[in-house]
């Protein structure tokens, strides 16, 4: 089959898709034999091993690799989800980025220092140390980011209430709540990212989602509250 200069001009060769997608070429055709590229529309062949592409598959392919790799999904659920709504995916993927990129900014500009933080809150620095080794604390060459702060904030006033190591109360107590919450935070970014990618601006899925985030440890916190008192209830009734 012979195609016309024009459109041989705006399609790829195997190797230039590659190269601007960022995808090996094996990893191509891998993509194509499983059909996650659209099958064969808009592909032109000239021979049985010469194809040209268009070039609205450099962001498909780069989208399905980043799906591989940053979202750990499988090609058999990549293909589902592309059929069903790609639109959506890449708005998805979008959201993501902007969400990442707007904390991590935050989280640089309003960095504390490691010695501010230990005048501030009189934390042992082998405590704080310890923290970081557990993933309870992430702190960076800046210092500590906000919410980084208020753990610290927290603690201290623990200790200051009488929770200390005298007690029993160690650093590995905060384990407990980053179990216990880890399971329910990755539910909640599934259902914030599937209800708002493709349904709202990214700008005003942004505001929203700051917006909520102090009414969210509110609720967090009333509910624990509540749940804490309903234990020690079921526990009195127990020793009767």
């Amino acid at each position: 089959m012979s195609i016309a200069a024009g459109n041989e001009q705006q399609l790829l060769k195997m190797s230039e898709l590659a190269e601007r997608s960022g995808v090996s070429a094996g990893t191509i055709k891998h993509y194509l034999r499983e059909g996650l590229l659209g099958g064969e529309e808009g592909i032109v062949r000239t021979s049985r091993n010469m194809a040209y592409y268009p070039p609205a598959l450099v962001q498909r392919i780069a989208l399905i690799k980043r799906l591989q790799e940053e979202r750990f999904m499988p090609l058999r659920v990549i293909k589902r989800v592309l059929e069903d709504d790609p639109g959506r995916v890449q708005a998805l993927i979008e959201l993501e980025d902007r969400i990442l990129e707007r904390a991590i900014a935050s989280a640089d500009e309003r960095r504390v220092s490691a010695k501010e933080v230990r005048e501030r809150y009189g934390i042992p620095e082998n405590v704080l140390k310890r923290l970081a080794e557990l993933g309870v604390l992430s702190p960076g060459r800046g210092g500590y980011g906000q919410d980084d702060v208020k753990i610290i904030e927290a603690i201290a006033n623990f200790r200051a209430g009488g929770y200390d190591e005298a007690l029993g109360f160690t650093v590995y107590d905060t384990l407990r709540y980053r179990t216990a919450l880890e399971p329910l935070v990755q539910e909640e970014v599934r259902a914030l990212l599937d209800r708002l990618a493709g349904e709202v601006e990214v700008e005003r899925a942004l505001e929203m989602i700051a917006a909520g985030s102090e009414p969210l440890r509110e609720l967090i916190g009333a509910m624990h509250s509540k749940l804490l008192l309903a234990e020690l209830g079921r526990q009195r009734e127990r020793r009767r």
